[in-house]
């Protein structure tokens, strides 16, 4: 009998995070209510996360919410922003500090996993470094899988490859 798998996996489309990125630059600069202030975006090292820079909190949340229409008009998740980080405001200037959430750690993969066996008894999910590999031998049961874990309201930013 066949088997069928996919793997759930939490990356930055790093494209498409690029082009979220340039066209909320381009936003911030023609906005006129950020005219001859400090608002602006800049990446962080190696675009692993985005920097938000500001006059005042108000003009950072208002960045923020800019990079996140952008996101949802490109299909993509915000839940790719950890916005755990606190906001420094020094020298009359706020900056945030938001890195991308990138991979699954052990213990969120491992609730998934449990999450899915309690649901589907035939697939079997497989926690294989920072992917979650799901097998069954029904293309149908897969299916609901993948319509499980996005009802379900996770923190982060899945995506559901290899589907072979």
């Amino acid at each position: 009998m066949p088997s069928f798998s996919f793997d759930i996996v939490s990356e930055v489309d790093k494209a498409e995070m690029n082009n979220v990125f340039t066209q909320a630059e381009k936003e911030i600069t023609t906005r006129y209510d950020f005219r001859g202030t400090s608002a602006a975006i800049e990446w962080l090292g190696d675009k692993k996360g985005l920097k938000l820079t500001g006059d005042s909190e108000w003009q950072v949340e208002a960045v923020l919410d800019i990079i996140r229409k952008k996101l949802a008009a490109r299909e993509q998740s915000s839940k790719v922003l950890d916005l755990s980080k606190e906001k420094v405001v020094a020298n009359l200037k706020t900056t945030w500090e938001i890195p991308f959430k990138e991979s699954l750690d052990k213990d969120f993969a491992k609730k998934i996993a449990a999450d899915i066996r309690a649901e589907a008894s035939k697939a079997k999910p497989q926690i294989q470094g920072d992917a979650v590999r799901v097998t069954s031998t029904s293309k149908d049961e897969l299916q609901n899988i993948i319509a499980l874990i996005r009802s379900k309201d996770y923190d982060m930013a899945l995506q559901f490859i290899n589907y072979r």
